[in-house]
C-alpha cells in the first residue's frame, strides 16, 4: 500500500527554512538530494523537488476522488470517479517506485511539494464548502470542476516527466522514466478528456433545461434529475 500522507513515521525528510522548522534528524539539503538523486546532467536538487511535487498531487488525487465519489448523486459519475480513483493510487505506486529507482526518497516533502498540498486542500475545500451552501446541482458541478482542475495539473506533470526523459542520457534511469510515463499518461489524457467532456454534456443539460430554473424545486426532484443525468 503506498504511502498517502507522510510522516516522520514513513521516514519523511524535508528541507527546513526560514519559515518551516524540520527537526534536525529528518532534515536534507539540496547537496543531500544531489549526491542521492542518480540523475546527470540536470539540476538533481531541482529534479527531487518536482518529482515530489507530482507525487503530492497523485496523493492528494486519491483523496479527491475517495471524497467525490462517496458524495455525488449520480452513479455514472461515482463509477468513473472510484475507476479514476483507484487508477490515481496506482499512479501514486509508480511514481513511487520511479523515485527510489533514480535514488531519491518518495516520502521526501519538498517546498514545491508543500506548496501543492496546500492548493488541493483547499481544492478538495472547495467541494464541502459548495455542498453547504449551493444548491445539490451545482454542487455536482464543483465536485467535477475540482476533478478538471486536478486532472489538468496531472496530465502537464506527466508531459513534463515525459519531456524529462528525453533529457537523461541512454540507461536504466531513462528507461525507467519513460516506462512510467508510458504506463500512466495514457489514462491520464483520458482522464482529462473524460472531464472535458462531462462538464460540457452537465452544463449543455442545465442550460437546456426548464426545471433548472424553476425556484423551490423539491430536493427528491433534483436528485432524481442529477442522477439521470449521463444516462
Amino acid at each position: 500500500m503506498p504511502v498517502l500522507t507522510p510522516t516522520k513515521d514513513d521516514g519523511a525528510v524535508a528541507k527546513a527554512n526560514e519559515v518551516v522548522y524540520v527537526e534536525p534528524s529528518i532534515t536534507v539539503t539540496d547537496e543531500v538530494l544531489a549526491a542521492r538523486l542518480e540523475v546527470t546532467g540536470l539540476n538533481t536538487a531541482f529534479v527531487a523537488d518536482l518529482l515530489s511535487a507530482c507525487l503530492t498531487h497523485e496523493r492528494c488525487g486519491t483523496h479527491l476522488y475517495r471524497s467525490v465519489a462517496t458524495r455525488t448523486n449520480n452513479p455514472i459519475l461515482q463509477r468513473r470517479y472510484q475507476d479514476f480513483g483507484e487508477e490515481t493510487l496506482r499512479h501514486v505506486e509508480i511514481l513511487e517506485a520511479l523515485i527510489v529507482s533514480s535514488g531519491g526518497n518518495p516520502n521526501y516533502v519538498s517546498p514545491m511539494a508543500r506548496a501543492v498540498e496546500g492548493q488541493d486542500s483547499k481544492l478538495l475545500e472547495a467541494t464541502f464548502l459548495a455542498s453547504g451552501g449551493l444548491d445539490l446541482m451545482t454542487a455536482e458541478m464543483a465536485m467535477l470542476d475540482a476533478v478538471l482542475l486536478a486532472e489538468t495539473i496531472d496530465n502537464a506533470n506527466w508531459t513534463t516527466l515525459g519531456q524529462l526523459a528525453t533529457q537523461l542520457p541512454d540507461g536504466d534511469l531513462r528507461t525507467a522514466f519513460e516506462q512510467a510515463v508510458t504506463q500512466v499518461k495514457a489514462e491520464e489524457d483520458e482522464h482529462l478528456d473524460w472531464a472535458l467532456d462531462t462538464k460540457a454534456k452537465l452544463t449543455m443539460l442545465q442550460a437546456q433545461s426548464s426545471m433548472m430554473a424553476a425556484a423551490g424545486a423539491k430536493m427528491e426532484e433534483m436528485i432524481d434529475r442529477v442522477r439521470g443525468w449521463l444516462s
